[in-house]
């Protein structure tokens, strides 16, 4: 009678875990049971859908064109700070979109860090925005523009990396710095980070276990931060409930695991160089010296061994500083001046 039970126990015991290591499947914008699509999308040469939104003057009319990538558990709806006298004086458009499974794009579980340069490519192609284009990417989202540099520096007039956020195991970074950075953020980021990149198979078991808190954002902003939470109610996207719709496992949890718990197919200290040798075009990359997610150190050093990399260290400046009108309008006339 005990070894029936014990069967049965064992089988239980291995359902619950299976259950409990497998994703969803994610709600696909425009399926049966799925959210509705709202935005402009394109189709890819793979079949799928990329949303994106236009941000400033038409594309027609525009002087300069911009690609941008917006960050972890955000989207192309993402607030951005300019006037439409500054739109206006510099005739920008400034094209922002969902990167793969979140918002209104379709997921993509083979999702990459140099896929998304391609994915940025296609979209400029197909909303015809030019051979040339500028590119800017926000904490995750500058990922993307570190793949452009890499896979497509051709296609590019200019780059912009704000606050990016970058891999703690990259072998060019000295250890003893990466550790250094990693251990400024709090212990439950510490523990998410080390699972996704040691164990990235329990990394859906983590996210949905109750008794230990992930990723939260007490403590992780500085005081320009909250002063920007303050001054937006905390609303950083015009429609945050579309963000993660079709689920978290292919948005923020596939952002984790993409970045942090996969290697990348390059190292951006050693494998990218300068794309604009002939002074063309240029790149920058902000960092806020009060960031409490991305430590100043970390990027410091990527721009001292990168020296074509324009680097702007922002005393007073935290994690959202793309949402600040004056450091807005900054990192735009810094990309696009001669």
């Amino acid at each position: 009678m005990i070894t029936p039970i014990a069967v049965a126990f064992a089988v239980c015991l291995l359902g619950w875990v299976y259950q409990a290591l497998k994703p969803s499947p994610p709600k696909i914008c425009g399926s049966e049971n799925g959210p509705p699509v709202t935005s402009p999308r394109i189709k890819l040469n793979d079949g799928r859908h990329l949303a994106y939104r236009e941000f400033g003057v038409p594309k027609e009319e525009a002087q300069y064109k911009i690609i941008m990538c917006h960050g972890y558990n955000s989207s192309k709806d993402m607030f951005l700070p300019a006037s439409q006298e500054f739109i206006d004086e510099l005739k920008i458009c400034i094209v922002l979109y969902d990167r793969a499974g979140y918002g209104e794009s379709d997921p993509y579980p083979a999702r990459s860090v140099k896929s998304e340069a391609f994915d940025i490519q296609e979209l400029a192609d197909k909303l015809h925005l030019g051979t040339k284009f500028y590119v800017i990417g926000c904490s995750m989202g500058a990922c993307g523009i570190w793949s452009c540099l890499k896979f497509i520096p051709h296609r590019l007039l200019g780059a912009s990396l704000v606050v990016p956020f970058g891999n703690f195991w990259w072998p060019s970074v000295p250890s003893a710095l990466s550790l250094r950075a990693f251990r400024k953020l709090p212990r439950s980021y510490q523990q998410t980070f080390q699972i996704a990149h040691y164990t990235p198979w329990l990394y859906h078991w983590w996210k949905t276990q109750k008794w230990s808190p992930t990723l939260g954002v007490d403590g992780m902003f500085c005081d320009s931060d909250a002063e920007i939470l303050k001054r937006l109610s905390g609303g950083l996207n015009h429609n945050p409930e579309k963000v993660t719709q079709q689920g978290e496992d292919e948005s923020l949890n596939r952002d984790i695991l993409t970045i942090l718990g996969e290697k990348w197919e390059f190292d951006p200290i050693t494998d990218v160089s300068n794309p604009f040798p002939d002074n063309s075009g240029s790149v920058h990359l902000w960092q806020g010296y009060e960031d409490r997610v991305v430590a100043y150190e970390f990027n410091r050093f990527i721009a001292e061994k990168l020296p074509w990399i324009q680097y702007h260290e922002v005393p007073d400046g935290g994690h959202l500083m793309i949402h600040d009108a004056e450091k807005f309008e900054a990192i735009i006339r810094a990309l696009l001046a001669r």
